[in-house]
Protein backbone atom coordinates (compact mmCIF):
# COMPACT_ATOMS: atom_id res chain seq x y z
CA UNK A 1 0.00 0.00 0.00
CA UNK A 2 1.33 3.29 -0.57
CA UNK A 3 0.41 6.63 1.09
CA UNK A 4 1.01 9.28 -1.38
CA UNK A 5 -0.17 12.78 -2.71
CA UNK A 6 -1.83 11.90 -5.94
CA UNK A 7 -0.04 13.39 -9.01
CA UNK A 8 -3.43 13.56 -10.82
CA UNK A 9 -4.91 16.42 -8.84
CA UNK A 10 -2.75 17.21 -5.35
CA UNK A 11 -4.75 15.66 -2.77
CA UNK A 12 -4.18 12.80 -0.55
CA UNK A 13 -5.06 9.52 -1.55
CA UNK A 14 -4.25 5.63 -0.75
CA UNK A 15 -3.05 3.75 -4.26
CA UNK A 16 -3.75 0.49 -3.42
CA UNK A 17 -2.42 -1.39 -6.33
CA UNK A 18 1.28 -0.31 -7.17
CA UNK A 19 0.97 -1.76 -10.88
CA UNK A 20 -1.82 0.52 -11.51
CA UNK A 21 -0.12 3.63 -10.22
CA UNK A 22 2.32 3.15 -12.97
CA UNK A 23 0.19 4.35 -15.68
CA UNK A 24 -0.92 7.48 -14.36
CA UNK A 25 0.19 10.71 -16.42
CA UNK A 26 3.95 11.23 -15.48
CA UNK A 27 3.51 14.97 -15.84
CA UNK A 28 0.55 14.69 -13.63
CA UNK A 29 -2.71 17.26 -13.33
CA UNK A 30 -1.18 20.09 -15.28
CA UNK A 31 0.29 18.72 -18.55
CA UNK A 32 -1.11 16.41 -21.34
CA UNK A 33 0.82 12.85 -22.46
CA UNK A 34 2.82 13.98 -25.37
CA UNK A 35 3.09 11.50 -28.21
CA UNK A 36 6.34 10.15 -29.11
CA UNK A 37 4.32 9.20 -32.58
CA UNK A 38 6.99 10.85 -35.21
CA UNK A 39 5.53 13.03 -38.48
CA UNK A 40 6.73 9.66 -40.04
CA UNK A 41 4.92 7.18 -39.24
CA UNK A 42 1.97 9.19 -39.17
CA UNK A 43 2.43 9.84 -43.26
CA UNK A 44 2.69 6.13 -43.62
CA UNK A 45 -0.54 5.46 -42.21
CA UNK A 46 -2.17 8.01 -43.90
CA UNK A 47 -0.93 6.59 -47.37
CA UNK A 48 -1.54 2.74 -46.12
CA UNK A 49 -5.05 3.96 -45.23
CA UNK A 50 -5.62 5.31 -48.99
CA UNK A 51 -4.21 2.92 -50.89
CA UNK A 52 -6.62 0.38 -49.15
CA UNK A 53 -9.65 1.98 -50.10
CA UNK A 54 -8.43 2.13 -53.61
CA UNK A 55 -7.73 -1.64 -53.61
CA UNK A 56 -10.73 -2.61 -52.40
CA UNK A 57 -12.58 -0.11 -55.29
CA UNK A 58 -10.65 -1.97 -57.82
CA UNK A 59 -11.81 -5.46 -56.46
CA UNK A 60 -15.62 -3.89 -56.08
CA UNK A 61 -14.71 -2.40 -59.88
CA UNK A 62 -16.20 0.92 -58.79
CA UNK A 63 -15.15 4.13 -59.81
CA UNK A 64 -15.24 6.31 -56.51
CA UNK A 65 -15.98 6.13 -52.98
CA UNK A 66 -18.49 8.73 -51.33
CA UNK A 67 -17.86 8.57 -47.62
CA UNK A 68 -20.19 10.62 -45.32
CA UNK A 69 -19.21 8.69 -41.97
CA UNK A 70 -16.70 10.78 -39.98
CA UNK A 71 -14.78 8.10 -39.01
CA UNK A 72 -14.45 6.85 -42.23
CA UNK A 73 -13.28 10.46 -44.12
CA UNK A 74 -10.75 10.33 -40.67
CA UNK A 75 -9.51 7.19 -42.13
CA UNK A 76 -9.31 8.22 -45.29
CA UNK A 77 -7.72 11.30 -45.37
CA UNK A 78 -6.65 12.04 -41.40
CA UNK A 79 -9.53 15.35 -41.57
CA UNK A 80 -11.55 15.61 -38.61
CA UNK A 81 -13.77 18.89 -38.30
CA UNK A 82 -17.15 18.37 -35.62
CA UNK A 83 -16.82 15.04 -35.85
CA UNK A 84 -20.13 14.10 -33.46
CA UNK A 85 -21.85 17.09 -34.90
CA UNK A 86 -21.78 15.67 -38.74
CA UNK A 87 -22.83 12.20 -37.29
CA UNK A 88 -25.93 13.53 -37.27
CA UNK A 89 -25.70 16.75 -39.59
CA UNK A 90 -23.79 14.99 -42.65
CA UNK A 91 -22.83 18.47 -44.24
CA UNK A 92 -19.06 17.13 -45.03
CA UNK A 93 -17.87 14.35 -47.44
CA UNK A 94 -15.17 12.81 -49.47
CA UNK A 95 -15.30 11.82 -52.54
CA UNK A 96 -12.48 9.11 -53.60
CA UNK A 97 -12.09 8.54 -57.05
CA UNK A 98 -10.24 4.84 -58.47
CA UNK A 99 -8.20 6.24 -61.19
CA UNK A 100 -8.64 10.50 -60.40
CA UNK A 101 -8.76 12.52 -57.89
CA UNK A 102 -9.17 12.19 -53.77
CA UNK A 103 -11.60 15.12 -53.11
CA UNK A 104 -12.79 16.61 -50.23
CA UNK A 105 -16.17 18.81 -49.69
CA UNK A 106 -15.34 20.67 -46.63
CA UNK A 107 -18.18 22.85 -44.59
CA UNK A 108 -18.28 26.29 -45.92
CA UNK A 109 -15.92 28.39 -43.84
CA UNK A 110 -13.74 25.31 -42.50
CA UNK A 111 -12.03 24.31 -45.98
CA UNK A 112 -8.81 25.21 -44.19
CA UNK A 113 -8.56 22.75 -41.75
CA UNK A 114 -7.62 20.04 -44.39
CA UNK A 115 -4.62 21.99 -45.20
CA UNK A 116 -2.03 20.22 -45.62
CA UNK A 117 -3.44 16.71 -45.68
CA UNK A 118 -1.73 14.98 -48.21
CA UNK A 119 -4.44 12.47 -49.27
CA UNK A 120 -6.68 14.87 -50.58
CA UNK A 121 -5.84 16.39 -53.87
CA UNK A 122 -8.60 18.86 -54.28
CA UNK A 123 -10.80 20.91 -51.97
CA UNK A 124 -14.26 22.00 -52.28
CA UNK A 125 -17.11 23.62 -50.45
CA UNK A 126 -19.73 21.41 -49.61
CA UNK A 127 -23.29 21.36 -51.07
CA UNK A 128 -25.00 20.56 -47.95
CA UNK A 129 -29.09 19.89 -48.11
CA UNK A 130 -29.64 19.70 -44.58
CA UNK A 131 -33.49 20.75 -44.08
CA UNK A 132 -31.85 22.50 -40.88
CA UNK A 133 -29.96 25.43 -43.04
CA UNK A 134 -32.49 24.24 -46.56
CA UNK A 135 -36.04 24.28 -45.44
CA UNK A 136 -37.67 24.97 -48.84
CA UNK A 137 -34.90 24.32 -50.86
CA UNK A 138 -33.66 21.08 -50.16
CA UNK A 139 -34.56 19.65 -53.66
CA UNK A 140 -33.27 21.77 -55.53
CA UNK A 141 -30.10 21.94 -53.53
CA UNK A 142 -29.66 18.36 -53.43
CA UNK A 143 -30.36 18.18 -57.11
CA UNK A 144 -26.94 20.65 -57.78
CA UNK A 145 -25.58 17.84 -54.56
CA UNK A 146 -26.12 15.09 -57.24
CA UNK A 147 -25.40 16.92 -60.72
CA UNK A 148 -21.72 17.72 -59.43
CA UNK A 149 -21.31 13.68 -57.56
CA UNK A 150 -22.49 12.62 -61.29
CA UNK A 151 -19.90 15.84 -63.15
CA UNK A 152 -17.20 14.10 -61.76
CA UNK A 153 -18.03 10.74 -62.03
CA UNK A 154 -18.48 11.04 -65.94
CA UNK A 155 -15.30 12.97 -66.43
CA UNK A 156 -12.89 10.75 -64.33
CA UNK A 157 -14.72 7.38 -64.09
CA UNK A 158 -13.98 4.25 -64.98
CA UNK A 159 -18.06 3.37 -65.08
CA UNK A 160 -21.11 4.17 -63.30
CA UNK A 161 -20.60 2.60 -59.86
CA UNK A 162 -20.10 4.22 -56.89
CA UNK A 163 -19.63 2.77 -53.47
CA UNK A 164 -21.87 5.06 -50.59
CA UNK A 165 -21.46 4.63 -46.68
CA UNK A 166 -24.13 6.87 -45.62
CA UNK A 167 -26.94 8.45 -47.79
CA UNK A 168 -30.61 9.18 -47.05
CA UNK A 169 -33.37 8.02 -49.30
CA UNK A 170 -33.87 11.19 -51.17
CA UNK A 171 -30.32 11.70 -52.18
CA UNK A 172 -29.81 8.31 -52.97
CA UNK A 173 -32.90 8.31 -55.51
CA UNK A 174 -31.71 11.23 -56.98
CA UNK A 175 -28.60 9.72 -57.87
CA UNK A 176 -29.78 6.88 -59.42
CA UNK A 177 -31.74 8.99 -61.01
CA UNK A 178 -28.54 10.26 -62.66
CA UNK A 179 -27.65 6.80 -63.73
CA UNK A 180 -25.43 5.67 -60.90
CA UNK A 181 -25.23 2.36 -59.32
CA UNK A 182 -24.89 2.49 -55.92
CA UNK A 183 -22.95 -0.03 -53.91
CA UNK A 184 -22.36 -0.87 -49.94
CA UNK A 185 -19.72 1.56 -49.28
CA UNK A 186 -19.46 0.90 -45.71
CA UNK A 187 -18.92 -2.71 -46.29
CA UNK A 188 -16.17 -1.73 -48.68
CA UNK A 189 -14.64 0.82 -46.04
CA UNK A 190 -14.49 -1.57 -43.34
CA UNK A 191 -13.08 -4.49 -45.21
CA UNK A 192 -10.37 -2.21 -46.15
CA UNK A 193 -10.33 -0.77 -42.30
CA UNK A 194 -9.76 -4.38 -40.67
CA UNK A 195 -6.26 -4.88 -42.16
CA UNK A 196 -3.56 -2.71 -39.75
CA UNK A 197 -0.23 -1.40 -41.02
CA UNK A 198 2.25 -1.68 -38.52
CA UNK A 199 1.96 2.22 -38.29
CA UNK A 200 -1.45 2.25 -37.65
CA UNK A 201 -0.85 0.14 -34.43
CA UNK A 202 1.60 2.38 -33.25
CA UNK A 203 -0.72 4.75 -33.47
CA UNK A 204 -3.47 2.50 -31.64
CA UNK A 205 -0.78 1.77 -29.25
CA UNK A 206 -0.50 5.53 -27.87
CA UNK A 207 -4.30 5.47 -27.56
CA UNK A 208 -3.75 3.05 -25.41
CA UNK A 209 -1.63 4.25 -23.11
CA UNK A 210 -3.48 7.66 -23.10
CA UNK A 211 -6.48 5.59 -21.95
CA UNK A 212 -4.42 3.62 -19.59
CA UNK A 213 -3.74 6.52 -17.97
CA UNK A 214 -7.87 7.53 -17.86
CA UNK A 215 -8.21 4.03 -16.19
CA UNK A 216 -5.79 4.80 -13.37
CA UNK A 217 -7.01 8.16 -13.02
CA UNK A 218 -10.52 6.15 -12.83
CA UNK A 219 -9.55 3.75 -9.77
CA UNK A 220 -7.54 6.12 -7.95
CA UNK A 221 -10.70 7.91 -7.39
CA UNK A 222 -12.86 4.48 -6.98
CA UNK A 223 -13.58 5.62 -3.54
CA UNK A 224 -16.64 5.47 -0.97
CA UNK A 225 -18.68 8.30 -1.71
CA UNK A 226 -17.57 9.34 -5.68
CA UNK A 227 -20.45 8.83 -7.88
CA UNK A 228 -20.16 7.08 -11.10
CA UNK A 229 -20.10 10.29 -13.56
CA UNK A 230 -17.46 11.53 -10.94
CA UNK A 231 -15.47 8.54 -11.84
CA UNK A 232 -15.98 8.64 -15.86
CA UNK A 233 -15.26 12.03 -15.99
CA UNK A 234 -11.32 10.95 -15.18
CA UNK A 235 -11.20 9.20 -18.37
CA UNK A 236 -12.84 11.86 -20.80
CA UNK A 237 -10.54 14.59 -18.75
CA UNK A 238 -6.88 12.38 -19.55
CA UNK A 239 -8.50 11.77 -23.50
CA UNK A 240 -8.92 15.22 -23.97
CA UNK A 241 -6.20 16.81 -22.85
CA UNK A 242 -3.96 14.29 -24.53
CA UNK A 243 -5.29 15.18 -28.13
CA UNK A 244 -8.11 12.34 -28.07
CA UNK A 245 -11.50 12.88 -29.70
CA UNK A 246 -14.84 11.51 -27.77
CA UNK A 247 -16.20 8.14 -25.42
CA UNK A 248 -18.70 6.39 -27.82
CA UNK A 249 -20.20 5.60 -24.58
CA UNK A 250 -21.16 6.17 -20.73
CA UNK A 251 -20.89 2.60 -19.19
CA UNK A 252 -19.95 2.85 -15.79
CA UNK A 253 -21.97 1.76 -13.01
CA UNK A 254 -21.25 0.34 -9.87
CA UNK A 255 -23.34 -2.41 -7.65
CA UNK A 256 -26.50 -3.60 -8.35
CA UNK A 257 -26.71 -1.24 -11.40
CA UNK A 258 -24.28 -3.29 -12.69
CA UNK A 259 -26.74 -5.68 -13.70
CA UNK A 260 -28.23 -5.73 -15.95
CA UNK A 261 -25.67 -4.08 -18.20
CA UNK A 262 -25.95 -1.12 -20.41
CA UNK A 263 -27.05 1.58 -17.63
CA UNK A 264 -25.00 4.29 -18.17
CA UNK A 265 -23.30 6.36 -15.60
CA UNK A 266 -25.31 8.28 -13.18
CA UNK A 267 -25.40 10.76 -9.92
CA UNK A 268 -25.29 7.37 -8.18
CA UNK A 269 -23.16 7.44 -5.19
CA UNK A 270 -20.59 4.46 -4.58
CA UNK A 271 -20.57 2.33 -1.58
CA UNK A 272 -17.41 0.40 0.01
CA UNK A 273 -17.18 -2.99 -1.79
CA UNK A 274 -19.15 -2.51 -4.48
CA UNK A 275 -18.38 -3.31 -7.85
CA UNK A 276 -17.30 -0.53 -10.20
CA UNK A 277 -17.43 -1.75 -14.14
CA UNK A 278 -16.96 0.07 -16.86
CA UNK A 279 -16.51 -0.22 -20.67
CA UNK A 280 -14.12 2.37 -22.05
CA UNK A 281 -15.25 2.56 -25.60
CA UNK A 282 -12.51 5.75 -26.28
CA UNK A 283 -12.05 7.43 -29.33
CA UNK A 284 -8.36 9.10 -28.07
CA UNK A 285 -5.38 10.42 -30.04
CA UNK A 286 -5.05 10.04 -33.81
CA UNK A 287 -9.01 9.07 -33.92
CA UNK A 288 -8.24 5.08 -32.91
CA UNK A 289 -10.04 3.37 -30.81
CA UNK A 290 -9.36 1.97 -27.28
CA UNK A 291 -12.00 0.07 -26.19
CA UNK A 292 -10.74 -1.59 -22.69
CA UNK A 293 -12.87 -3.31 -19.79
CA UNK A 294 -12.09 -3.37 -16.15
CA UNK A 295 -14.25 -4.41 -13.40
CA UNK A 296 -12.66 -3.52 -9.20
CA UNK A 297 -14.28 -2.73 -6.34
CA UNK A 298 -14.96 0.82 -4.76
CA UNK A 299 -12.37 1.53 -2.49
CA UNK A 300 -10.01 -1.30 -3.65
CA UNK A 301 -11.12 -3.76 -0.61
CA UNK A 302 -10.64 -7.58 -0.96
CA UNK A 303 -13.42 -9.27 -2.98
CA UNK A 304 -16.47 -11.17 -1.62
CA UNK A 305 -16.87 -14.85 -2.12
CA UNK A 306 -19.32 -14.07 -5.15
CA UNK A 307 -17.26 -11.51 -6.73
CA UNK A 308 -14.35 -13.63 -6.88
CA UNK A 309 -16.50 -16.40 -8.76
CA UNK A 310 -17.85 -14.37 -11.28
CA UNK A 311 -14.31 -12.16 -11.93
CA UNK A 312 -12.55 -15.67 -12.12
CA UNK A 313 -14.81 -16.92 -15.21
CA UNK A 314 -14.38 -13.51 -16.54
CA UNK A 315 -10.63 -13.70 -16.75
CA UNK A 316 -11.39 -17.42 -17.27
CA UNK A 317 -13.10 -16.23 -20.64
CA UNK A 318 -10.86 -13.83 -21.60
CA UNK A 319 -7.73 -16.08 -21.21
CA UNK A 320 -9.64 -19.33 -23.34
CA UNK A 321 -10.41 -17.22 -26.27
CA UNK A 322 -7.67 -15.55 -26.28
CA UNK A 323 -5.46 -18.94 -26.70
CA UNK A 324 -7.47 -19.63 -29.77
CA UNK A 325 -7.06 -16.59 -31.94
CA UNK A 326 -5.10 -17.86 -34.81
CA UNK A 327 -4.54 -16.16 -38.54
CA UNK A 328 -7.13 -18.16 -41.31
CA UNK A 329 -8.92 -19.40 -38.22
CA UNK A 330 -13.25 -19.31 -39.68
CA UNK A 331 -15.15 -17.99 -37.24
CA UNK A 332 -16.85 -21.26 -37.58
CA UNK A 333 -14.10 -22.68 -35.59
CA UNK A 334 -13.31 -19.98 -33.59
CA UNK A 335 -16.86 -20.45 -32.40
CA UNK A 336 -16.84 -24.08 -31.95
CA UNK A 337 -13.70 -23.91 -29.96
CA UNK A 338 -14.72 -21.00 -28.07
CA UNK A 339 -15.28 -20.94 -23.85
CA UNK A 340 -18.73 -22.00 -23.13
CA UNK A 341 -20.43 -19.86 -20.92
CA UNK A 342 -22.20 -21.45 -17.77
CA UNK A 343 -25.60 -21.76 -18.20
CA UNK A 344 -26.33 -19.63 -14.69
CA UNK A 345 -24.66 -17.25 -16.39
CA UNK A 346 -26.51 -17.33 -19.57
CA UNK A 347 -29.60 -14.89 -19.31
CA UNK A 348 -26.98 -11.94 -18.46
CA UNK A 349 -24.42 -12.58 -20.98
CA UNK A 350 -22.61 -10.04 -23.44
CA UNK A 351 -23.65 -11.64 -26.84
CA UNK A 352 -20.24 -10.69 -28.68
CA UNK A 353 -17.18 -13.16 -28.37
CA UNK A 354 -15.10 -10.67 -30.11
CA UNK A 355 -15.03 -7.92 -32.49
CA UNK A 356 -12.80 -5.64 -34.70
CA UNK A 357 -11.77 -2.28 -33.84
CA UNK A 358 -9.85 0.74 -35.71
CA UNK A 359 -10.96 3.94 -35.59
CA UNK A 360 -14.10 2.98 -33.83
CA UNK A 361 -15.73 -0.52 -32.90
CA UNK A 362 -16.10 -2.31 -36.69
CA UNK A 363 -16.15 -5.50 -38.50
CA UNK A 364 -15.53 -8.41 -37.62
CA UNK A 365 -17.95 -8.82 -35.08
CA UNK A 366 -18.32 -12.90 -33.63
CA UNK A 367 -21.04 -13.45 -31.67
CA UNK A 368 -20.63 -16.12 -28.55
CA UNK A 369 -21.65 -19.32 -29.06
CA UNK A 370 -25.32 -19.00 -27.85
CA UNK A 371 -26.36 -16.99 -30.34
CA UNK A 372 -23.50 -17.85 -33.37
CA UNK A 373 -26.71 -19.62 -35.57
CA UNK A 374 -27.41 -15.73 -36.56
CA UNK A 375 -23.81 -15.14 -37.05
CA UNK A 376 -22.17 -14.61 -40.65
CA UNK A 377 -19.02 -16.32 -42.66
CA UNK A 378 -15.62 -15.08 -42.16
CA UNK A 379 -11.98 -16.08 -41.33
CA UNK A 380 -9.93 -14.04 -38.70
CA UNK A 381 -6.87 -12.29 -40.71
CA UNK A 382 -3.29 -11.64 -39.49
CA UNK A 383 -2.80 -8.04 -38.50
CA UNK A 384 -6.54 -7.62 -37.73
CA UNK A 385 -7.19 -5.83 -34.72
CA UNK A 386 -9.64 -7.71 -32.66
CA UNK A 387 -11.51 -7.50 -28.94
CA UNK A 388 -12.11 -10.24 -26.53
CA UNK A 389 -15.21 -9.23 -24.59
CA UNK A 390 -16.48 -11.04 -21.17
CA UNK A 391 -19.48 -10.43 -19.10
CA UNK A 392 -20.68 -12.54 -16.26
CA UNK A 393 -23.25 -12.25 -14.04
CA UNK A 394 -26.32 -14.10 -12.20
CA UNK A 395 -29.65 -13.61 -10.87
CA UNK A 396 -29.20 -10.58 -8.28
CA UNK A 397 -25.38 -10.22 -8.55
CA UNK A 398 -23.21 -7.60 -9.66
CA UNK A 399 -21.75 -7.67 -13.24
CA UNK A 400 -17.91 -8.21 -14.16
CA UNK A 401 -17.20 -6.71 -17.62
CA UNK A 402 -13.31 -7.58 -18.84
CA UNK A 403 -12.21 -6.81 -22.10
CA UNK A 404 -8.45 -7.01 -24.13
CA UNK A 405 -7.39 -5.54 -27.71
CA UNK A 406 -5.31 -7.60 -29.43
CA UNK A 407 -3.14 -7.58 -32.21
CA UNK A 408 -3.60 -11.06 -34.38
CA UNK A 409 -0.10 -12.41 -35.57
CA UNK A 410 1.64 -15.21 -37.41
CA UNK A 411 1.71 -16.33 -33.71
CA UNK A 412 -1.56 -15.81 -32.22
CA UNK A 413 -2.91 -12.48 -30.20
CA UNK A 414 -0.61 -10.03 -28.88
CA UNK A 415 -2.47 -8.07 -26.03
CA UNK A 416 -2.24 -4.58 -27.06
CA UNK A 417 -3.05 -3.50 -23.82
CA UNK A 418 -1.45 -4.04 -20.26
CA UNK A 419 -3.17 -2.53 -17.46
CA UNK A 420 -3.87 -5.25 -14.94
CA UNK A 421 -6.57 -7.22 -14.12
CA UNK A 422 -7.50 -7.65 -10.29
CA UNK A 423 -5.70 -9.56 -7.60
CA UNK A 424 -7.91 -11.78 -5.45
Amino acid sequence: MLLRDSISGGRASVFKDERKQGYLNPAGADRPLISPVSPRTLDCARRYRLNRLRSKMEEWDCSALLLYDPVNIRYAFDSSNMSIWTMHNPSRYALILADGPAIMFEFEGAEHVNDGLPGIDEIRTSKSFLFFTSGNLVEPRMQEWADEINDILTSNGRNKRLAVDRLEPAPASELRKRGLELLDGQELAERARSIKSPEEVELMRWTIRVCEAGMARMYEVSEPGRTEREIWAELHFENARSGGEWLETKLLTAGARTNPWYRECSDYVTKPGEMISFDTDMIGPYGYCADLSRSWTCGHVAMNDKQKELYSAALDQIEHNLSILRPGTSFVEFNEKSWRIPEKYLPYRYTLAVHGTGMADEWPGILLHPDFDQNFNGVIEENMVLNVESLIAEAGSESIKLETQVLVTSQGAERLDTFPWEEF
